[in-house]
């Protein structure tokens, strides 16, 4: 079973900062992928940022430049460093995993609680 708990939500002003981070409990593979994903009201569920297990990274045009993602493997925690926010990052900001146990395994997709960001004067 594996849990993922998202902490560092709240309420930020526009042109300011904001971390969040994830820390994942139970079963954790080598072959693993954690990552941001937000949903505002009445939206689909778009990705933020992913990190493989080996520091490979994948951005959002929208956080480019931004956002940074970064993993502890140690703590199996994933961190989002969010500066410069703007209010259309206002969401509800969900940790992922999704992992395999080896490459020849079907992979499976965990989901945090959400935590809420909001941007706003």
């Amino acid at each position: 079973q594996v849990q993922l708990v998202e902490s560092g939500g709240g309420l930020v002003q526009p042109g300011g900062s904001l971390n969040l981070s994830c820390a994942a409990s139970g079963t954790i593979f080598s072959i693993s992928t954690m990552g941001w994903y937000r949903q505002a009201p009445g939206k689909q569920r778009d990705l933020v940022a992913t990190i493989t297990n080996s520091g490979s990274t994948k951005y959002a045009d929208s956080v480019k430049g931004r956002f940074t993602i970064s993993r502890d493997n140690s703590k199996n925690t994933v961190y989002l460093q969010m500066a410069s926010l703007k209010p259309e990052d206002t969401a509800n900001y969900y940790c992922n995993l999704h992992q395999q146990r080896s490459i020849l395994s079907r992979a499976m997709d965990y989901w945090g609680q959400g935590t809420q960001v909001t941007v706003s004067s």
